[in-house]
C-alpha cells in the first residue's frame, strides 16, 4: 500500500504482513481522499484502517496547528473506546511527528484544556466532554480536515444523536469524513447521508456465523415466566463445578434495571450496565464483574461489543434483539479465547418475528430446548420458518413439556419470589 516509510516500518515491526479485509478495502480509498461508509465489527482491524491513512496524510503534509484546533477529530461513544483508539494512533504513529490528545468525561478537564492550548494533530473525544470544552471555548473545530465517527450504532444506543449533530454542524464543509458502524440500520444510514459526501462503501459483515464452541439453545416461554426460567439457569450456573460469569441481555435500559433488581431480591448478585449509567458507574460494575464479585451482569446492547471477559460461561438473551446482527455480538461474549460457552435465548410471542430474522441472518436454526418447566408448545407451533429445528434434550427430562401451558413446577418456587395466580402462572418480576 502507498503508505509512508515510517508507517511501513512500524507495521513490519508489529509483524503486520497481510491486511484484514476492512483494511485492504478501506485504506486505498482513504488514501485517495474519499469519504467512507464502513460496516465492520470491533476486532476486524477497523481502527488501523482509518488511523494509518490519517497518519500518512499528517506525515506527508505537516502543518502547525493553531491554538485550540485539531486536524483530525475522532468521535467515540465511550471513554474506553477513546483510550483504545488513542493507543492505536500512538502505536502506528510512533515513528512520525504528530501531537495527540484525548478528551473524555469522568476525569478532570484541566490536563485536556492544557493539551489543546497549542493545538493538536489528532483529537480523540467523547461527545459530552467535547461539547463542554467547546462551550467553554477551549476547543475550536473550524480547522478539522479528517472526521471519524466510530461505533455509530453504540453512539445512537447511548443517546448521543443530538450531540453528534451539534458537533457535525461545527465542522467545516471541506473535510474527509469516515463513518464506521457494526450495523447499518435505517437510522444509521440516514445519519450517514447527512454527513458524508459521495462516500465509498465498505461492508465487512461476516457471514453471520456463530462461534463453533458456543452451544446455543432457544426456549419458547411466555413473557410472564421469563424471570423464573432465568433464575433456574442462574441456579444451575452457580451449582456448576466451575462456576463462571453470566451476562443477561435486555433490549431496554429500564428493563435491565428491573431484571437486576429482581435477581438481587431473589438472592443473586447482579448489577445492570447501560447507557444511562455514568461512566464511573459502568466502570465500577464492569470491574466487579471481571473480578467475580458480581457474577451476573445485566446489559443492553451498548455492552455487547464492549465486554471482553474470558470467564463468561453463560449468555442469556432475556429479550431477543430487534436487530438480528446483535444476536451474534451478544452470544460472542461467551466462548472467548477458545473456551466453551452456552448461549440461551428466550422467545415470547411478541418476539417470534425477531427469531425468524435472526435465523435468517445466521443461516441456521437455533436448537430448541424444551425440557424446562416453562416451555410453551403453543409458541413453538407458531414459529414456522422453513427450518426443521433440532431439539435439545438435557439431563433425562428434568422439566416437562406442556401443550402451551406455562405453569411452573415446584423447582420454580425455590428459585424466585412471587406468587402463583389461579392459572398457575407466576407474575413477571
Amino acid at each position: 500500500m502507498a503508505l509512508a516509510a515510517p508507517l511501513k516500518q512500524v507495521l513490519n515491526e508489529l509483524e503486520y504482513i497481510t491486511p484484514s479485509p476492512v483494511q485492504a478495502q478501506a485504506i486505498p480509498l482513504l488514501l485517495e481522499g474519499r469519504d467512507l461508509l464502513g460496516c465492520a465489527q470491533t476486532g476486524t482491524g477497523k481502527t488501523a484502517s482509518f488511523a494509518l491513512p490519517i497518519l500518512n496524510a499528517i506525515h506527508m503534509d505537516p502543518r502547525n496547528t493553531r491554538s485550540k484546533q485539531c486536524r483530525c477529530l475522532v468521535l467515540a461513544p465511550t471513554r474506553e473506546l477513546a483510550i483504545q483508539v488513542g493507543k492505536s494512533f500512538s502505536t502506528y504513529g510512533q515513528k512520525i511527528r504528530f501531537r495527540q490528545t484525548l478528551i473524555y468525561g469522568g476525569v478532570g478537564q484541566n490536563p485536556q484544556v492544557s493539551a489543546m492550548r497549542s493545538g493538536v494533530d489528532v483529537l480523540v473525544a467523547t461527545p459530552g466532554r467535547l461539547l463542554d470544552l467547546i462551550e467553554q471555548r477551549h476547543v475550536d473545530l473550524s480547522a478539522v480536515e479528517f472526521f471519524v465517527l466510530d461505533e455509530v450504532d453504540r453512539m445512537l444506543d447511548m443517546g448521543f444523536l443530538r450531540d453528534v449533530k451539534r458537533i457535525v454542524a461545527m465542522l467545516p464543509q471541506r473535510k474527509q469524513s469516515l463513518f464506521f458502524s457494526a450495523t447499518l440500520a435505517p437510522n444509521i444510514v440516514s445519519l450517514a447521508q447527512t454527513i458524508l459526501r459521495d462516500p465509498a462503501r465498505v461492508s465487512i459483515t461476516p457471514e453471520f456465523t456463530t462461534a463453533e464452541r458456543i452451544e446455543q439453545q432457544l426456549c419458547f416461554v411466555d413473557r410472564g415466566n421469563k424471570m423464573y426460567l432465568l433464575q433456574e439457569l442462574l441456579k444451575k450456573q452457580a451449582e456448576a463445578d466451575s462456576a463462571k460469569l453470566t451476562i443477561v441481555f435486555n433490549r431496554t435500559k429500564h428493563g435491565a434495571n428491573k431484571i437486576a433488581k429482581a435477581l438481587t431480591s431473589s438472592g443473586f448478585t447482579a448489577e445492570a450496565i447501560h447507557g444511562n449509567k455514568s461512566q464511573a458507574q459502568r466502570e465500577k460494575a464492569l470491574a466487579k464483574f471481571k473480578q467475580g464479585l458480581v457474577p451476573v451482569l445485566v446489559a443492553t446492547d451498548v455492552a455487547a461489543r464492549g465486554v471482553d471477559v474470558k470467564d463468561v460461561g453463560l449468555v442469556v438473551n432475556y429479550d431477543l434483539p430487534n436487530e438480528p446482527e446483535a444476536y451474534v455480538h451478544r452470544i460472542g461474549r461467551t466462548g472467548r479465547a477458545g473456551a466453551a460457552g452456552l448461549a440461551v435465548s428466550f422467545c415470547a410471542e411478541d418476539e417470534i418475528d425477531f427469531l425468524r430474522d435472526i435465523e435468517k441472518i445466521i443461516k441456521a436454526s437455533i436448537p430448541r430446548h424444551t425440557e424446562h418447566a416453562w416451555h410453551s408448545e403453543a409458541l413453538r407451533e407458531k414459529h414456522s420458518t422453513g427450518f426443521r429445528p433440532p431439539t435439545v434434550k438435557q439431563g433425562g427430562g428434568r422439566g416437562r413439556q406442556g401443550g402451551g401451558r406455562s405453569g411452573g413446577s415446584s423447582r420454580g418456587a425455590s428459585s424466585g419470589s412471587g406468587r402463583r395466580g389461579s392459572s398457575g402462572r407466576r407474575r413477571s418480576a
